[in-house]
Protein backbone atom coordinates (compact mmCIF):
# COMPACT_ATOMS: atom_id res chain seq x y z
CA UNK A 1 0.00 0.00 0.00
CA UNK A 2 1.00 3.83 -0.92
CA UNK A 3 0.34 5.43 2.51
CA UNK A 4 0.38 9.53 2.82
CA UNK A 5 0.83 10.63 6.52
CA UNK A 6 -0.72 13.19 8.56
CA UNK A 7 1.50 14.08 11.64
CA UNK A 8 4.85 13.74 12.75
CA UNK A 9 4.77 13.48 16.20
CA UNK A 10 5.88 9.76 17.84
CA UNK A 11 3.07 7.75 16.37
CA UNK A 12 3.19 9.21 12.53
CA UNK A 13 7.26 9.11 12.65
CA UNK A 14 7.04 5.74 14.14
CA UNK A 15 4.59 5.20 11.26
CA UNK A 16 6.80 6.15 8.35
CA UNK A 17 10.15 4.44 10.28
CA UNK A 18 8.41 0.93 10.20
CA UNK A 19 6.33 1.17 6.92
CA UNK A 20 8.70 -0.60 4.80
CA UNK A 21 9.00 -3.49 7.49
CA UNK A 22 5.30 -4.37 7.19
CA UNK A 23 5.60 -4.06 2.88
CA UNK A 24 3.96 -0.71 2.38
CA UNK A 25 5.38 2.37 0.31
CA UNK A 26 5.42 5.96 2.15
CA UNK A 27 4.43 8.44 -0.57
CA UNK A 28 3.59 11.75 1.60
CA UNK A 29 4.67 12.92 4.98
CA UNK A 30 3.30 15.98 6.38
CA UNK A 31 2.42 18.02 9.50
CA UNK A 32 1.51 22.31 10.13
CA UNK A 33 4.46 23.16 8.93
CA UNK A 34 4.03 21.62 4.95
CA UNK A 35 4.19 18.64 3.21
CA UNK A 36 6.86 16.67 1.38
CA UNK A 37 6.16 13.91 -1.34
CA UNK A 38 8.21 11.39 -3.56
CA UNK A 39 7.26 7.86 -4.69
CA UNK A 40 8.86 6.90 -3.13
CA UNK A 41 9.38 9.11 -0.15
CA UNK A 42 12.76 9.26 1.17
CA UNK A 43 11.64 9.27 4.84
CA UNK A 44 15.16 9.39 6.61
CA UNK A 45 16.03 13.00 4.43
CA UNK A 46 12.42 14.40 5.10
CA UNK A 47 12.54 13.08 9.17
CA UNK A 48 16.39 14.73 9.22
CA UNK A 49 15.28 18.11 7.55
CA UNK A 50 12.38 18.01 10.01
CA UNK A 51 14.74 17.74 12.84
CA UNK A 52 17.13 20.64 11.01
CA UNK A 53 14.76 23.27 10.45
CA UNK A 54 11.51 22.05 11.86
CA UNK A 55 9.78 21.93 8.70
CA UNK A 56 8.83 18.76 6.59
CA UNK A 57 8.28 20.08 2.93
CA UNK A 58 7.19 23.00 1.17
CA UNK A 59 4.36 21.17 -0.64
CA UNK A 60 0.72 22.02 0.25
CA UNK A 61 -1.39 19.75 2.37
CA UNK A 62 -4.29 19.98 -0.37
CA UNK A 63 -1.40 18.21 -2.81
CA UNK A 64 -0.67 15.51 -0.35
CA UNK A 65 -4.18 15.11 -0.29
CA UNK A 66 -5.13 14.64 -3.52
CA UNK A 67 -2.07 12.86 -4.62
CA UNK A 68 -1.48 8.96 -5.66
CA UNK A 69 -1.85 7.20 -2.44
CA UNK A 70 -4.21 4.21 -1.32
CA UNK A 71 -4.22 5.17 2.49
CA UNK A 72 -3.87 8.26 4.56
CA UNK A 73 -2.82 7.92 7.92
CA UNK A 74 -4.31 10.30 10.29
CA UNK A 75 -1.69 10.99 12.90
CA UNK A 76 -2.20 14.81 13.75
CA UNK A 77 -2.59 15.96 17.65
CA UNK A 78 -6.03 15.30 19.14
CA UNK A 79 -8.76 18.11 19.42
CA UNK A 80 -12.21 18.56 20.86
CA UNK A 81 -15.59 19.92 19.46
CA UNK A 82 -14.90 20.07 15.65
CA UNK A 83 -12.12 17.40 15.45
CA UNK A 84 -9.74 19.52 13.23
CA UNK A 85 -7.93 19.60 10.99
CA UNK A 86 -8.10 15.47 11.76
CA UNK A 87 -11.56 15.32 10.93
CA UNK A 88 -11.03 17.52 7.33
CA UNK A 89 -7.97 15.43 6.46
CA UNK A 90 -10.19 12.32 6.86
CA UNK A 91 -13.09 13.22 4.82
CA UNK A 92 -10.62 14.93 1.94
CA UNK A 93 -9.60 11.45 1.97
CA UNK A 94 -12.61 10.07 1.57
CA UNK A 95 -13.92 11.86 -1.14
CA UNK A 96 -11.36 11.18 -3.06
CA UNK A 97 -11.91 7.54 -2.60
CA UNK A 98 -8.89 6.63 -0.22
CA UNK A 99 -9.12 4.34 2.90
CA UNK A 100 -8.58 6.42 5.92
CA UNK A 101 -6.59 4.87 9.12
CA UNK A 102 -7.39 6.82 11.98
CA UNK A 103 -4.91 7.55 15.17
CA UNK A 104 -6.17 10.81 15.72
CA UNK A 105 -9.29 9.86 18.31
CA UNK A 106 -11.42 13.17 17.90
CA UNK A 107 -13.18 12.36 14.18
CA UNK A 108 -14.39 9.33 15.88
CA UNK A 109 -14.72 10.59 19.65
CA UNK A 110 -16.66 13.64 18.40
CA UNK A 111 -17.66 13.12 14.96
CA UNK A 112 -18.45 9.68 14.78
CA UNK A 113 -22.10 10.15 12.78
CA UNK A 114 -20.16 12.52 9.80
CA UNK A 115 -17.39 10.71 9.91
CA UNK A 116 -19.63 7.36 9.17
CA UNK A 117 -21.72 9.35 6.32
CA UNK A 118 -18.48 10.15 4.78
CA UNK A 119 -17.33 6.40 4.43
CA UNK A 120 -20.90 5.45 3.04
CA UNK A 121 -20.23 7.44 0.42
CA UNK A 122 -17.28 6.45 -0.36
CA UNK A 123 -15.18 3.23 -2.02
CA UNK A 124 -12.51 4.04 0.69
CA UNK A 125 -12.68 2.21 4.23
CA UNK A 126 -11.77 3.86 7.77
CA UNK A 127 -10.10 2.42 10.61
CA UNK A 128 -9.23 3.16 13.87
CA UNK A 129 -7.87 0.05 15.81
CA UNK A 130 -4.75 2.88 17.22
CA UNK A 131 -7.27 5.00 19.13
CA UNK A 132 -8.25 2.89 21.53
CA UNK A 133 -5.17 1.44 23.56
CA UNK A 134 -2.12 1.62 21.65
CA UNK A 135 -1.37 -1.80 20.40
CA UNK A 136 -4.22 -3.84 22.33
CA UNK A 137 -6.38 -4.94 19.10
CA UNK A 138 -9.37 -4.09 21.48
CA UNK A 139 -11.50 -2.58 18.59
CA UNK A 140 -10.83 -5.57 16.48
CA UNK A 141 -11.72 -8.18 19.22
CA UNK A 142 -14.73 -6.00 19.61
CA UNK A 143 -15.52 -6.62 16.08
CA UNK A 144 -14.60 -9.83 15.20
CA UNK A 145 -17.19 -10.82 18.36
CA UNK A 146 -19.88 -8.76 17.14
CA UNK A 147 -20.50 -5.27 18.41
CA UNK A 148 -23.95 -6.03 18.46
CA UNK A 149 -23.03 -8.64 21.54
CA UNK A 150 -21.08 -7.13 23.22
CA UNK A 151 -22.53 -5.90 26.75
CA UNK A 152 -20.06 -3.69 28.49
CA UNK A 153 -15.93 -2.95 28.00
CA UNK A 154 -14.28 -1.36 30.70
CA UNK A 155 -10.40 -1.26 31.77
CA UNK A 156 -7.65 0.84 32.65
CA UNK A 157 -7.13 2.79 29.60
CA UNK A 158 -4.20 5.92 30.08
CA UNK A 159 -1.09 4.62 31.20
CA UNK A 160 0.15 8.17 32.46
CA UNK A 161 -2.69 8.13 35.46
CA UNK A 162 -1.92 4.09 36.17
CA UNK A 163 1.40 4.85 36.66
CA UNK A 164 0.45 7.99 39.05
CA UNK A 165 -1.65 5.60 40.76
CA UNK A 166 0.74 2.74 40.91
CA UNK A 167 3.55 4.47 42.43
CA UNK A 168 1.34 6.10 44.80
CA UNK A 169 -0.09 2.86 46.22
CA UNK A 170 3.03 0.98 46.19
CA UNK A 171 5.24 3.67 47.85
CA UNK A 172 2.79 5.89 49.95
CA UNK A 173 3.85 9.14 47.90
CA UNK A 174 1.83 12.10 47.14
CA UNK A 175 -0.27 12.62 43.91
CA UNK A 176 2.59 16.19 42.78
CA UNK A 177 5.39 13.95 43.84
CA UNK A 178 4.57 11.11 41.35
CA UNK A 179 3.19 13.34 38.81
CA UNK A 180 6.56 14.91 38.72
CA UNK A 181 8.53 12.03 38.46
CA UNK A 182 6.46 10.71 35.84
CA UNK A 183 7.34 13.93 33.78
CA UNK A 184 10.86 13.43 34.78
CA UNK A 185 10.78 9.95 33.12
CA UNK A 186 9.03 11.03 29.79
CA UNK A 187 5.38 8.66 30.80
CA UNK A 188 3.78 12.42 31.43
CA UNK A 189 3.52 15.33 29.56
CA UNK A 190 4.19 18.95 30.25
CA UNK A 191 0.50 19.52 30.40
CA UNK A 192 -1.09 16.12 32.10
CA UNK A 193 -4.15 17.51 31.90
CA UNK A 194 -5.74 15.25 29.35
CA UNK A 195 -4.27 12.31 30.62
CA UNK A 196 -4.74 13.12 34.74
CA UNK A 197 -8.52 14.74 34.73
CA UNK A 198 -9.76 11.66 32.58
CA UNK A 199 -10.97 13.27 29.00
CA UNK A 200 -7.80 11.04 27.22
CA UNK A 201 -9.49 7.75 28.84
CA UNK A 202 -13.33 8.88 28.48
CA UNK A 203 -12.21 9.89 24.40
CA UNK A 204 -11.46 5.95 24.02
CA UNK A 205 -14.36 4.75 26.02
CA UNK A 206 -16.41 7.30 23.42
CA UNK A 207 -15.38 5.84 20.50
CA UNK A 208 -15.68 2.26 22.02
CA UNK A 209 -19.22 3.38 22.86
CA UNK A 210 -19.95 4.60 19.67
CA UNK A 211 -19.18 1.53 18.10
CA UNK A 212 -21.48 -0.07 20.45
CA UNK A 213 -24.14 2.14 19.53
CA UNK A 214 -23.53 1.92 15.89
CA UNK A 215 -24.36 -2.06 15.82
CA UNK A 216 -27.72 -0.94 17.43
CA UNK A 217 -28.38 1.75 15.25
CA UNK A 218 -28.44 4.27 18.09
CA UNK A 219 -27.39 7.45 17.56
CA UNK A 220 -23.49 8.54 18.46
CA UNK A 221 -22.33 10.34 21.34
CA UNK A 222 -19.69 12.77 21.90
CA UNK A 223 -16.68 13.39 25.37
CA UNK A 224 -19.77 15.95 26.50
CA UNK A 225 -22.10 12.59 27.04
CA UNK A 226 -19.36 10.88 29.05
CA UNK A 227 -19.53 11.24 33.09
CA UNK A 228 -15.70 11.58 34.32
CA UNK A 229 -13.59 12.42 36.92
CA UNK A 230 -9.67 12.30 37.24
CA UNK A 231 -7.40 11.41 39.27
CA UNK A 232 -5.58 15.03 40.76
CA UNK A 233 -7.58 15.37 44.11
CA UNK A 234 -7.09 11.96 44.94
CA UNK A 235 -5.51 11.70 48.58
CA UNK A 236 -2.64 9.17 49.29
CA UNK A 237 -4.76 7.67 52.45
CA UNK A 238 -7.36 6.47 49.82
CA UNK A 239 -4.95 3.91 48.59
CA UNK A 240 -3.15 3.31 52.04
CA UNK A 241 -7.32 2.60 53.40
CA UNK A 242 -7.95 0.54 50.47
CA UNK A 243 -5.14 -1.73 50.90
CA UNK A 244 -6.15 -2.49 54.26
CA UNK A 245 -8.60 -4.26 52.62
CA UNK A 246 -6.92 -5.74 49.74
CA UNK A 247 -7.76 -3.42 47.12
CA UNK A 248 -6.16 -0.71 45.22
CA UNK A 249 -7.29 2.19 43.25
CA UNK A 250 -7.43 2.56 39.16
CA UNK A 251 -8.49 5.20 36.59
CA UNK A 252 -11.75 3.14 35.33
CA UNK A 253 -13.38 3.77 31.99
CA UNK A 254 -16.57 2.09 31.54
CA UNK A 255 -18.54 1.59 27.99
CA UNK A 256 -21.61 0.23 27.13
CA UNK A 257 -24.21 1.20 24.41
CA UNK A 258 -26.19 3.17 26.88
CA UNK A 259 -22.98 5.56 27.40
CA UNK A 260 -19.58 6.30 29.10
CA UNK A 261 -18.13 6.24 32.75
CA UNK A 262 -14.61 7.52 33.60
CA UNK A 263 -13.24 7.56 37.46
CA UNK A 264 -11.07 6.18 40.13
CA UNK A 265 -12.77 3.03 41.15
CA UNK A 266 -11.71 0.12 44.00
CA UNK A 267 -10.57 -2.73 42.45
CA UNK A 268 -9.03 -6.15 44.05
CA UNK A 269 -5.63 -5.74 44.53
CA UNK A 270 -4.53 -8.85 42.93
CA UNK A 271 -7.28 -8.84 40.30
CA UNK A 272 -6.86 -8.35 36.40
CA UNK A 273 -7.88 -4.66 36.23
CA UNK A 274 -4.93 -3.94 39.01
CA UNK A 275 -2.26 -3.44 35.96
CA UNK A 276 0.70 -1.25 37.06
CA UNK A 277 3.07 0.99 35.86
CA UNK A 278 2.28 2.17 32.33
CA UNK A 279 0.20 -1.47 31.09
CA UNK A 280 -3.36 -0.88 29.86
CA UNK A 281 -5.97 -3.58 30.15
CA UNK A 282 -9.31 -3.88 28.51
CA UNK A 283 -12.33 -6.16 29.26
CA UNK A 284 -14.90 -7.26 27.01
CA UNK A 285 -18.29 -8.38 28.68
CA UNK A 286 -20.39 -10.67 25.94
CA UNK A 287 -23.67 -12.58 27.05
CA UNK A 288 -22.10 -16.19 24.52
CA UNK A 289 -18.43 -15.24 25.21
CA UNK A 290 -17.83 -14.82 28.82
CA UNK A 291 -15.48 -12.32 29.99
CA UNK A 292 -11.94 -11.21 28.01
CA UNK A 293 -9.45 -9.77 29.07
CA UNK A 294 -6.71 -8.16 26.37
CA UNK A 295 -3.54 -5.87 28.26
CA UNK A 296 -0.84 -4.87 26.79
CA UNK A 297 1.03 -1.49 26.09
CA UNK A 298 -1.47 0.90 25.61
CA UNK A 299 0.64 3.92 24.32
CA UNK A 300 4.24 4.91 23.17
CA UNK A 301 5.05 5.62 18.86
CA UNK A 302 6.10 1.82 17.77
CA UNK A 303 3.35 0.12 19.59
CA UNK A 304 0.29 2.84 18.01
CA UNK A 305 2.35 2.44 14.94
CA UNK A 306 1.89 -1.57 15.10
CA UNK A 307 -1.57 -1.01 15.17
CA UNK A 308 -2.08 1.51 12.69
CA UNK A 309 -0.11 -0.71 10.17
CA UNK A 310 -2.12 -3.56 11.36
CA UNK A 311 -4.86 -1.74 10.25
CA UNK A 312 -3.31 -0.73 6.71
CA UNK A 313 -2.57 -4.61 6.79
CA UNK A 314 -6.30 -5.43 6.89
CA UNK A 315 -8.01 -2.73 4.33
CA UNK A 316 -8.50 -4.03 0.54
CA UNK A 317 -6.39 -3.42 -2.58
CA UNK A 318 -7.41 -0.04 -4.01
Amino acid sequence: MKLAVMGVGAVGRAVVELAEDYGHEVVGLADSTGAALGEPLDVAAVLAEKDETGVVGRTSHEELLDADYDVLVEATPTTLGDAEPGFSNAVAALDRDRHVVLANKGPVAERYADLRAAVRESAGELRFEATVGGAIPAVRTIEDLGPERVDRVQGVLNGTANFVLSRMAAEGLGYEHVLAEAQELGVAEADPSFDVDGTDAALKGVIVANVLRDARGEDDISLADAEVAGIEDLPTSALSLAADDGRTVRLIVEATPDGVRVGPRLVPENGTLAVTGTQNIVQVATGHAGRLNISGRGAGGPETASAVLADVGRLPPR
